[in-house]
């Protein structure tokens, strides 16, 4: 029985033609070869897998080639045949990250003047040249700088900054690019398709991916994913390369996001349970926060962030709930558990420290940590005068028109101003926390007929009238009378059906309810942030009636205040100070 030959080597490219993603390279040696204008040394750099090998393999064959045509190769003659097959000896390839000494260059150079046997030229491919020393790099240079006319030699590196400058300009370089994910992810298909087998869109995209711009790479994991299944999709693409679901990824950024290290840990023991490599995990997250920043910094951000629309869209989402200082800071704690990984420590304990750490920055006593936390305070002092001197001129202005008597939508109870907000952590630069009165109910709007105080907690005011507040002892009796809401998990996974982004949001939070009023209690303002618009209040009361039964006024729950006194950052405590004052805060 034959040995299995890898799909990298049975689909490597015969003809440019078939080089994936490298026209820069591919139409210049064509072009070249039909006018006749034959270098005697080229370079090719760029990353592995890119087709710097393949490239060279095939202007070696189109130098000698007996039938050229266009440029290309025919592949058809015998020395088109006999250079695939390894049975000519004009073409040589040398490893140097193997052969790197000085001696084995003198054994190229005494070569060097012999003609070819079968061919027009004699061609050495050195593959790895960077890997040379500086003795072996000196008995190459004269050589090189002046062969004779039957020689070609092919230079190939990844690290082309550690050739010396002697080397480079004899050469005619030419640079290899990482291939662009959508190009390769059509390479997949043609290769899977030419195995009989069946591959989705989203897992072709997915090797492309993971493979970053390398075909080698793709195809290698392509072929470890036919050995599980003749039809490919995204779950086989991850089981293949020990990846986590993308899920798992949100789901772990949505739980720092939320300040819920625990959900965080539960999360990352169940990868760990199920065989996933941390450091790759690790890895996978500082690639998803990169996506993260690209969405709140690059105008068109679906160019770059490679991933399914359904992904992107959840992305684009969470990318919403973050400040770009939030993103870089979660980076570089990523990045750091990252490198010390690679140094023997033990991987899960280092990624549990740093999703600890996302979630709870005043543990984290590095510079960036405490740049985070003061970023809400920064923003507080430069605002403060501007917005105490708008108070100021506000108290001065001319009398406001008598007001029109207009139709009243039903809202929520209007907090006391002295009421404090809910404490969240001063390392969040997001926008302040969403205030009873900013969450409106979206009921039927009210009309003189309508005096229910159930569903219609404002009546339509009489033209000279003021529409009726509730007093911060009216907030207290609600609070107080409020119960929790056991089947609040329910609400929350059923909320999963109509907005997988909110539902992530209140993972981790409670609810109470008073009357006719649903209380939320979380520790960050993500999910009151979320509720402002519309639509997604409407979607969390779906999903509050689907498990309930009763339509509910939302609002956020305030704890007693000392409760609140002992949890309260102190940072957060100045802003909450500032606010109760007065003073405008702008936060970003």
């Amino acid at each position: 029985m034959s040995v299995y030959q890898v799909l990298y080597r049975k689909y490597r490219p015969k003809t440019f033609d078939d080089v994936v993603g490298q026209p820069q390279v591919t139409i210049t040696l064509k072009n070249e070869l039909k006018s006749g204008r034959i270098n005697h040394a080229y370079l090719f750099t760029g990353t592995r897998g890119t087709g710097k090998t393949s490239c060279a393999k095939i202007l070696s064959k189109a130098v000698n080639c007996l039938n050229p045509q266009n440029g290309e190769p025919c592949c058809e003659c015998e020395i088109c045949k006999g250079i695939d097959s390894g049975e000519i000896f004009d073409v040589v390839e040398m490893d140097a990250a193997s052969n790197r000494r000085i001696d084995d260059i003198r054994d190229i150079t005494e070569k060097v003047s012999y003609t070819p046997e079968r061919g027009k030229y004699r061609v050495f491919i050195i593959d790895e040249v960077h890997m040379l020393t500086s003795e072996a790099f000196n008995a190459l240079l004269k050589t090189l700088e002046e062969p004779p006319e039957h020689i070609i030699f092919i230079l190939a590196t990844t690290e082309v900054h550690k050739l010396p400058a002697t080397i480079l300009s004899r050469c005619q370089r030419f640079d290899f690019h990482r291939i662009n994910a959508n190009d390769m992810a059509d390479r997949i298909r043609f290769v899977t398709e030419s195995e009989g087998a069946d591959i989705s869109d989203e897992a072709a995209l997915l090797i492309a991916v993971i493979a970053d711009g390398a075909v080698r790479d793709a195809l290698s994991l392509l072929d470890r994913c036919l050995s599980l299944s003749k039809d490919v999709d995204a779950d086989i693409v991850r089981r293949a390369a020990g990846l986590a679901q993308k899920d798992y990824l949100l789901d772990l950024a949505s739980s720092c996001v939320n300040k819920n290290s625990e959900k965080a840990i539960s999360i990352l023991n169940k990868l760990y349970n199920d065989s996933k490599d941390m450091s790759r995990l690790c890895d996978e997250l500082i690639s998803h926060y990169r996506s993260l920043m690209l969405i709140k910094t690059v105008r068109n951000p679906r160019e770059l962030v490679v991933m399914s629309d359904s992904e992107f869209e959840l992305s684009y989402d969470q990318a919403q709930l973050l400040s770009l200082a939030d993103i870089v800071y979660a980076m570089d704690v990523l990045q750091n558990t990252y490198e010390r990984m690679s140094k023997g420590s033990d991987n899960r304990i280092e990624l549990e420290i740093a999703l600890v750490k996302l979630s709870a920055p005043e543990l984290d006593a590095s510079i960036e940590s405490l740049l985070s936390r003061i970023t809400a305070l920064e923003k507080a002092v430069r605002c403060a005068a501007p917005a105490v001197a708008a108070t100021q001129g506000s108290t001065q202005s001319a009398p406001a028109p008598a007001p029109v008597a207009t139709e009243q939508k039903s809202e929520v109870p209007k907090a006391d101003e002295s009421t404090p907000v809910p404490s969240r952590s001063a390392a969040e630069n997001r926008p302040e926390p969403v205030t009873t009165q900013e969450i409106k109910a979206e009921e039927p709007k009210a009309t003189t007929q309508e005096t229910s105080p159930t569903k219609a907690e404002v009546t339509s005011p009489a033209p000279t009238q003021k529409p009726k507040t509730r007093t911060k002892a009216d907030m207290d009796s609600i609070m107080n009378a409020a119960t929790p809401l056991h089947s609040w998990p329910e609400v929350v996974a059923n909320l999963k059906q109509y907005s997988k982004a909110i539902s992530l949001a209140f993972e981790g939070t409670l609810a109470y309810e008073s009357g006719d009023y649903l209380l939320i209690d979380a520790e960050s303002d993500i999910p009151f942030k979320l509720l402002q618009s519309s639509s997604q209040r409407d979607n969390l009361r779906k999903a509050v009636q689907e498990i309930t039964g009763k339509r509910y006024i939302l609002g956020p729950y305030r704890k007693p205040e000392e409760e609140k006194a002992e949890e309260a950052d102190p940072l957060d405590k100045l802003i909450g100070d500032l606010k109760t004052n007065g003073v405008s805060v702008i936060e970003e």
